[in-house]
Parts: structure tokens; sequence; C-alpha cells
């Protein structure tokens, strides 16, 4: 029994012989996999699994499109803002405690959300929800970046990549069918079973890992994390506020404060010692040309999803379970293709896939401009999602991978964490100015009208200009590292044997 406990708080995985890393094929990277799979893709779920929900809930709890941007976007605020707190936490105070902590804090705030009297309550239960799912996905990564053997590590992220986006495309059908097989509700409450899993499989079968140089480095950035916060909270707020009750002086306030703490932020990164995001990430071409084209594709997805639900249910009369299987196309796709992008990228080089897909995601949001009241579901609904889908999954997996292998091994979790948190912002600025900038102003029973098709035309041109940022900025030449993993991944408790730390060796690769 003591033995039993030792294993469980101790992390020893899979007994007392587990050696780690370990190879993508054992059993106990399985174990990890499902686990980091699992923890971030509630998180990713969250992210969509809510969009069909909207009207539901609006008739509910009352408010109209204001509210519902700020259901989808109090979520986003947070887990975007502390994203890249969330992976330097884990590095300093242990990767599993953080993950674990994360998926305690997405649960009870889940049950809150579930129990919410009102709109108000909502999105505060948002709020936390996103501070939770802001230590589940950067910690997904770093979980695997030091428990999976260096040689596969490749492979292990392609998996997590292409299974992650499964998870986002996949929300809105679940949604669609909890709230007419069940309630509204009930999109919140399945994160409950599936985040205590995730708790049990973590205590049994993972390590724990940190960085052991982290307190060596300097204190924790609690300055970049509050800047970073305040900033995007400040703008966000005067961006979904401003447009449709007028610009007070609270609202011309929060935007200042909230530009003044972004501008900020990068000023203050730079004299830290151990910053958030170390600036010197961004002299990398490579890492800032993925970076920006994240920023484009997931804009556009992120604002697509969100107007696209909206327009099917409020617009065409779809039920929400309905409109969760118009778009189950996405989930298909992405579900047979995305793990097999890998290989072709490995093959063609990331620029190619990089440039291709968001183009093709594109000409599908271009397609989704013509669905409007009437327009029937095979001939113009299905061909835009199919497209869409099938430019997302030329994506997806050789923008994480281009966006890993352009910095070197200590840097690989802030560079998921950024990568992510950038996703994940685009998202939360497409809900917020989407709407405005396509002339958008419905309630929660009105049709949004000629600005959806406006709001269309616009994301495909925001995701085109991700391929052409992708074609001028990402090389062929991908970083091969050939020594160890350094000894930061493998500082877990059980022994192990410790790797000296040396700088990377780059070389490049086609």
């Amino acid at each position: 029994m003591m033995a039993k406990a030792r294993r469980l708080l101790g992390g020893v995985p899979g007994g007392a012989d587990a050696k780690w890393p370990v190879p993508l094929a054992s059993a106990s990277a399985r174990w990890l996999l499902a686990v980091a799979v699992l923890g971030s893709g509630i998180a990713f779920l969250d992210g969509t699994v809510v969009n069909v929900a909207l009207p539901t809930i609006g008739r509910d709890l009352g408010g109209g499109l204001r509210e519902q941007q700020w259901v989808l976007d109090g979520y986003l605020l947070t887990l975007s803002a502390l994203l890249l707190a969330g992976g330097a936490a884990g590095d300093r105070y242990g990767r599993r405690l953080v993950f674990v902590a994360g998926l305690v804090v997405f649960t009870l705030a889940s049950l809150a959300c579930g129990l919410a009297p009102n709109g108000g309550a909502l999105i505060i239960a948002r709020l936390v929800q996103g501070v939770g799912a802001a230590a589940l996905v950067p910690g997904s990564l770093a979980l695997i970046d030091a428990g999976i053997r260096g040689e596969d590590r490749g492979r292990a992220v392609g998996l997590w990549a292409g299974m992650s986006g499964v998870t986002s495309a996949l929300g809105p059908f679940v949604g669609g069918w909890l709230v007419d097989a069940a309630s509204w509700r009930w999109v919140f409450w399945i994160n409950v079973p599936l985040a205590a899993a995730a708790v049990l499989m973590a205590l049994r079968h993972l390590p724990e890992s940190r960085d052991p140089s982290a307190r060596e480095h300097g204190r924790f950035d609690a300055a970049g994390a509050v800047l970073v916060t305040l900033g995007l909270a400040g703008v966000i707020y005067a961006l979904i506020e401003g447009p449709g009750h007028g610009w007070r002086p609270f609202t011309i306030a929060a935007a200042v404060l909230g530009l003044l703490a972004l501008v900020a932020f990068p000023l203050a990164e730079a004299r830290v010692r151990a910053p958030l995001l170390p600036p010197e990430l961004f002299r990398s071409r490579q890492f800032t040309g993925a970076n920006l084209a994240t920023l484009a594709v997931y804009a556009a997805l992120g604002g697509a999803l969100f107007l696209l639900t909206l327009q099917l249910q409020q617009s065409l009369g779809y039920s929400a379970l309905v409109a969760g299987l118009a778009t189950l196309p996405i989930t298909v796709i992405m579900l047979l293709a995305s793990p097999r992008m890998g290989a072709v990228a490995q093959h063609t080089g990331p620029r190619l896939p990089m440039t291709v897909g968001p183009l093709v995601a594109a000409a599908g949001l271009a397609l989704m401009a013509r669905i409007t009241p009437g327009a029937a579901y095979p001939s113009v609904v299905l061909p835009a999602v199919v497209v869409f889908g099938a430019g997302l999954a030329l994506t997806v997996t050789p923008l994480t991978t281009t966006v890993l292998a352009a910095v070197t091994e200590r840097h690989v979790g802030v560079a998921s964490g950024a990568n992510n948190a950038i996703s994940r912002m685009a998202g939360l600025l497409a809900v917020a100015v989407l709407p405005f900038a396509a002339g958008i102003k419905a309630g929660p029973e009105e049709a949004l009208g000629p600005g959806f098709s406006r709001a269309m035309l616009i994301t495909a041109a925001v995701c085109a200009a991700g391929g052409v940022i992708a074609l001028l900025t990402v090389r062929n030449a991908t970083t091969v590292r050939t020594h160890p993993v350094p000894s930061v991944n493998h500082a877990c408790q059980h022994p192990c044997t410790r790797v000296p730390d040396e700088p990377a060796t780059d070389q490049p690769s086609t």
C-alpha cells in the first residue's frame, strides 16, 4: 500500500523500472500521449464546443451578441494571457504538478459554468476556466518534450497536434448533440469526467519533471504575466463594449490602459533574467513567420466558426445538433488527414503545405459567404466546409512542428506556449472585432443579415494572408538537433541518466 502511494505521489509511472524519456512505441509513451491529448483536448474543445450552444444560452439566460461574445472571449482572454505563465510555472515548479492543478481548476470552473444562474455568473466562470486551461495546453507539450525520446519527439508532437486539432473541430458537433439531447449546461459538465480521468492517469503514469535551471535564471516573471493580462483584458473589453454601447470614458480608459500594457510588455521582457517570452526567439525569421501565419489562420478559424454556427441556427433555422452535424466534415477530414501531414511536410518541406493550406482554407471561407437563408446544405454548405477542412488539415501539423523546429531544445517549451498563446489570441481578437467590422448587430433570436457574408470574405482574406506570409518567411530547411535531450528533460524524481547541457548543434536539412 505504501509503495503504491509513493508511486502515485512521487510519479514513478509503470513501476520503478521505467526509464524516462521513453520511445514512442512503449506503453509508457502511450499513457503519456493519452494524458497530454486528453488534458489539452478538453481545453481546445471548450474553445469551440460552446459555439452551437450560444443561441440556447442566450434564450435561457438573456443577452444578445455582446453577451455571446463575452461567453467565448472570457475563456479565450485568460487562456491567451496566461499560457506563457502556465508554461513557465510548469518548468519552475513541476510540469505534472501544474498540469494536474490546471485540471482541477478547469473542472471546478466547468461545474460552475453548468450551474450559472445568469449571464454574468457564466462569464465569470468562463474566465476561471481559462485560467485552468492555461496550465493544460503548454503543460501537455512540455510533458511530451520531457517524456518522449528525442528521435521520436517529432512524431509525438505530430500526433498531439493532429488530435488537438480534431478536438477543436469536433466541438460544434458535440455541443449541438448535448444541447438538443440534454441541456446547454452539459456542454460544460461533460468536462468533469474527462478531466477526472486525466488527473488519475497523470498521477499514476507520469513522472514529475522540471527545469533545474529555472530558479537559477531569476525570479518568476510576474510583471510580464500582469502586463500581458492587463493589456489583452483592456483591449478586448474596449473592442466588445465600444461598438455596441458607445465609447464611454471607462471604455476609452480600458483601451488606453490595455495598449500601454501591451507596449510595456516587450520592454519589460527585455529587462528580466527569466522572461515569459524571450525576445531573442523573434530573431528567427522561421519562428516569427510561422507565428504570424498562426495569427492569420487561427483568427480566420475562430471568427468563422463563431459566426457560422450562429448563422446556421439564427438565419437558416438549424437546430443545435444539425448545426453541429453540418460542420462534422471538418472533423472527419482533419482526423484522417492531419496525422499524415507530418510525413508530407517532412518530404516536401513545411513551406508548401503552410502556403497551400491557408489558401485552400481561404477558398472554403469564401464559399461560406454563399451560406444565406434558403441555401441548400448539399450544394452550398457542404462544399464550403469540406474545402475549409481540407485547408486546415494541410496547415495544422506542419505549423506546429515548424515553430518547434525553429528554436533550440531549451526554448521548445516557451516556443510552444507562445504559439498556442498566439493562436488563442487570434480567435479572441476575431470574435471581438469581426462582428463590428462586418456590420453585424443581432440579438439571440435575430438573423445575422448580409454582414455574415461580408465577415466570411474578411476571414478569407485574412486566412489567405497567412499563406502568403508562410511563402515569404518559412524555409524548407528545418532544424535537426543532433545531440541528446538536455538534462532539463531528465529532471524526474526516479533515477535517470543525466546528459550534460550543451549548445544545440543545428544542421540544415531539406
